[in-house]
């Protein structure tokens, strides 16, 4: 989601302000940092960089940064204090006032701060794409009402909000025209989408990927990051009936332990998470998953830690985005105590991901010999003269080929597992 309010906030640079980019800090006018809060040391991370361009400002004074993102939202009056030579302080649901707060940063000695939350305005005045890569994002809602303990989303993002279904239509069509294949829709709870229109219809997330797929012109579909308490009957239809639809789904579920769970506040138990991947099966019985792990919430205990490793290994997943637990200022969990020394925590962290690389490499074997279809997304970087695709499965494939073939979807047969690394050859039509 960063990287699409960060390709917008270009786009509205460029389009609206004449700006162009440059790949010199010194050339800059100037400078913004999207940010994100989501881990620990962010804001000092943040504060470290804008120490780094304080010095470009001292010689160039009319040099404009400006720091947007999650921790802007969460850290706007720090900033302020601490790095008073910024010049603009924007929340993510305020990017779409970039204009407008760059040209009062110009008329001011002081940092100017927008992090209101003003619902749906933010896509209504964001700029269309002309130009679409192969594969592009779009955002269909924003913030969270979860609250789990641990998160700092709904502080700094807000509660869900979804756009309008005729607008989410209207963008994807747009891409497509241009030349996008696959359509990836963002959301920090994605599923949690719904909508009433001008009529009284009320429009989930199930029926939203049906209007989708409309577009036969739309060869795949991804969504991300959906939460297991917003799955309903018409989205495991979708999974039956729209083949655009990939089958590979991130299903985040954080612990194996419901004592964990319910400390996370993730309002589901381990068998509930589990009731939701049986049905996404039997919709899609090749379907593979990926899913996120905090290691060492606190309160943890090694029999918490071995329940997640058991439920790792029935779910068999595929890959997943595994951290140890970060203390998030302003959320319930930060006045928890923790116990844990951080050695059990790299020691556990290290053992769940040798636990799923060891899964994700058996599952690489068994589709040795298969002939499956992949879309191209770029050159290899680990062999020269190869190209990269990912399969409906979310493998990565090189193939022999060049840059000319990114953006296309070929048959392929897979020849080779080197390491962790899929090779395949290209099959003649």
């Amino acid at each position: 989601m960063n990287e699409y309010d960060s390709n917008k906030m270009k786009d509205l640079l460029s389009k609206e302000m004449g700006f162009i980019d440059t790949d010199t800090k010194e050339e800059a006018d100037i400078l913004i940092v999207n940010t994100c809060s989501i881990r620990e040391k962010a804001q000092e991370k943040v504060f470290s960089l804008l120490g780094k361009w304080r010095k470009l400002k001292i010689k160039n004074p009319d040099l404009v940064i400006g720091v947007a993102g999650c921790v802007a939202s969460q850290e706007s009056n720090e900033i302020s204090s601490r790095a008073p030579y910024v010049d603009m302080v924007i929340g993510p649901q305020t990017i779409h006032r970039l204009p407008s707060l760059y040209k009062k940063s110009l008329d001011s000695k002081k940092t100017i701060v927008d992090v209101e939350f003003p619902l749906i305005e933010k896509f209504d005045n964001l700029p269309s794409t002309s130009e679409s890569k192969f594969s592009e994002f779009v955002t269909i809602m924003e913030g969270c009402s979860k609250y789990c303990s641990y998160c700092v989303v709904p502080y700094t993002r807000g509660t869900e909000v979804s756009r309008p279904v005729k607008d989410i239509i209207q963008e994807i069509n747009n891409l497509v025209k241009n030349g996008t294949k696959e359509i990836v829709l963002l959301g920090q709870n994605v599923n949690a989408y719904s909508y009433e229109d001008e009529k009284g219809n009320f429009i989930n997330f199930g029926l939203l990927l049906f209007y989708i797929s409309r577009n036969k012109d739309i060869k795949r579909i991804r969504y991300t990051t959906s939460h297991p308490n917003n799955f309903d009957d018409q989205t495991y239809l979708a999974y039956k009936k729209i083949p655009q639809l990939v089958s590979h789904l991130h299903l985040p579920v954080q612990s194996g332990s419901d004592k964990i769970l319910a400390a996370m506040k993730r309002g589901y138990t381990v068998l509930e998470y589990k009731s939701v991947i049986r049905k996404l099966k039997e919709a899609r019985p090749d379907i593979t998953f990926s899913s996120d792990f905090i290691i060492g919430f606190p309160g943890e205990t090694e029999e918490d830690f071995l329940k997640t490793i058991e439920l790792i290994k029935e779910i068999d997943y595929d890959q997943s985005y595994s951290f140890i637990y970060s203390k998030r200022p302003g959320t319930p969990a930060a006045s928890l105590s923790d116990n844990i020394s951080m050695k059990v925590k790299k020691d556990r962290l290290s053992f769940l991901q040798e636990t799923i690389n060891t899964l994700s490499k058996n599952k690489s074997k068994n589709i040795l010999g298969k002939q499956v279809e992949v879309l191209v997304e770029g050159t290899s970087s680990k062999y020269s003269n190869m190209v990269l695709g990912r399969t409906k499965n979310n493998k990565v494939i090189n193939i022999p080929g060049s840059k000319d073939m990114i953006g296309k979807i070929l048959k392929i047969e897979i020849t080779e597992l080197n390491n962790k690394s899929l090779k395949g050859e290209l099959l003649v039509n």
